[in-house]
């Protein structure tokens, strides 16, 4: 294949379209984000993530799974937890069978501001995939995103987030 290789130059094409599709929602989603709830799209995705945890056989992730799932490194993973802790919004707490490990879990208004904010994400992948399917060149891909948010079933939201899910640990200065 050379530079100018007419299947190379489609697959560059390809990529660029799929990021400027990509840079658009996040870009619509973070703006609705930050002015509605105060929260980064990074933030709500964190805090969405770490809502799913469960105290069931693999129900907790480590930091290394929430980075992937954040599409983050694990040091700015990191980063992100602590800010969301100081704002009340996390916890950390010792694993019970393994002292070593460290959970982190969301808290009861990390939970509220989620739910409240789930609205607002949601409205606005909807608004920015309507807008690009009006320019052409992105109408097609537009069209693919919304069909893989219903052909995979893992992908959708099974259940509401509940306000008080019985594997949240107690607060206090000992934790």
């Amino acid at each position: 294949m050379t530079a100018t290789d007419p299947a190379l130059t489609a697959l560059v094409s390809g990529w660029a379209t799929l990021s400027l599709l990509h840079g658009r929602i996040e870009t619509h989603i973070e703006r609705a984000l930050q002015s509605r709830n105060g929260l980064s799209v990074r933030e709500y995705a964190l805090l969405d993530v770490l809502s799913r945890q469960h105290d069931g056989e693999g129900g907790h992730l480590q930091m290394k799974q929430v980075a992937d799932a954040v599409v983050l490194s694990q040091s700015a993973t990191t980063r992100l937890v602590s800010r969301l802790e100081n704002r009340g919004l996390l916890a950390r707490y010792l694993c019970p069978t393994d002292r070593r490990g460290i959970y982190t879990d969301v808290t009861a208004d990390g939970l509220e501001l989620l739910t409240e904010a789930r609205p607002t994400h949601d409205a606005a992948c909807r608004e920015a995939l309507d807008e690009a399917a009006t320019h052409p060149e992105l109408a097609s891909l537009a069209e693919a995103v919304r069909t893989l948010g219903t052909s995979f079933p893992r992908l959708k939201r099974t259940a509401p987030v509940s306000t008080a899910p019985s594997r949240r640990r107690p607060e206090g200065p000992d934790r």
